[in-house]
Parts: C-alpha cells; structure tokens; sequence
C-alpha cells in the first residue's frame, strides 16, 4: 500500500493488496502490515455527492463519502479509474471515491463542507492512484463539464486532468498527489485498460488513543 508523507491514517491499496472491504483475510492481512484498524465501513458508491457521517463499521448506505471522529474505525472506498481522496485531520478522517460523475457534482466540495459543519477541522488530503490525462479520453460530454481542466492524451486525443480537477476542490487544504496513472501501472487495477471489476481501496482513519 502506499502510505502519503506526513499523513497518519492514510494509505491507497494496488492490486496485489486485495479489497479489504468483503475479505476479513484481506482486512486482517492489511491491519498487521500497515497497522490500519481491523474494523472498516464502506457504502455502496453511486457516483454521486452524498456524504455519510460515520461511526460504526460495515455498510453504511448509498454514498461516495465517509468521514467520521471515531478513533480507531476505518473509512474505505474502491476504485479502478476514479479519484481515491483521504482527507485528514486532528479529529477527522475522511475518505472519498470521485469518478467524473462525482467530481463534475461537487463531492469534495461537499465532503469538506460536511466535515466543517460538523465542527471538524480537515488539515490536508492526500489523492491516490487514479487514470491520468495521458490516458483518460473522454467526449464532449465529459469535457464540457471540467472546462478548466482540459488535456490531450499520449495519442493526442481530448483528456481531462480528472485528478487535478478533485484536486482544485480540496481547496484550502495541503494535498499530496501520487501521480501514478492507473491505466498504465499494471501493478493498479484499471476498468479502462482491460475491463476488469476488481478495485483497490483506499482507507482513511483516525489513529485509536
């Protein structure tokens, strides 16, 4: 898993990690090499704005955003292409699944905004793994709604820089990239490369105590 700097309860899984999600074996596996808490909640993404104040493990509806202040509960969501989000800080832990449809609706607008009316204080957030501009053509349709975030890809073909456009609205907060391109590590799983339904997930917690 990748593990951001300077976040404390952050990391984006690859492909070989596994979806903690469904798999006890593959939560626990994960909880001893990179200590994150054994007890995870996650929703059933939509693509969507909604976000869900958390507070206890397992399925929590129909969402594409977690936070919660409950120290030792882990937030996970999956992605093959989309924009993985953790959003951190002294009381909060947040994490956030933008596809195109999500991002173009606002939700990390709407998760920063859920997490301040609840009194939290987010610090920083931290994107993981997601298809680039060298690699995301879309249509019109996909460009006309992300106009300041226009690219080509290694083709030449029209692109939008989706990461740099979750990026633009975690405004006011420190963000750290990874800068991998899913469609081209094979290491990630990618939904535009070959079709496939498996995801890695991203997880997001407040470390207990």
């Amino acid at each position: 898993m990748i593990r951001p700097p300077g976040f404390s309860g952050a990391a984006f899984g690859d492909a070989a990690d596994g979806d903690g999600r469904h798999d006890p074996a593959v939560r626990a596996a994960l909880a001893a090499r990179h200590g994150i808490p054994l007890g995870w909640a996650w929703s059933r993404q939509v693509h969507g704005a909604r976000v869900l104040p958390t507070a206890a493990p397992g399925p929590r509806g129909e969402g594409d955003a977690l936070y919660t202040a409950t120290r030792g509960l882990a937030l996970a969501v999956a992605t093959a292409d989309c924009v993985p989000v953790v959003i951190e800080g002294p009381d909060v832990a947040a994490v956030v699944h933008a596809g195109w449809r999500g991002a173009a609706a606002g939700i990390g607008v709407a998760a920063l905004a859920a997490i301040r009316a609840a009194g939290l204080h987010a610090e920083r957030a931290a994107l993981g793994p997601a298809i680039g501009p060298c690699c995301y053509e879309v249509g019109e349709e996909v460009r006309d709604r992300f106009p300041r975030h226009l690219a080509r890809t290694r083709a030449g073909t029209p692109a939008v820089d989706l990461p740099a456009a979750v990026a633009e609205q975690m405004a006011g907060l420190a963000v750290w990239r990874s800068g991998r391109c899913t469609r081209c590590d094979e290491s990630l799983h990618s939904h535009r490369r070959d079709g496939t339904a498996r995801r890695q997930t991203a997880v997001a917690w407040l470390p207990p105590g």
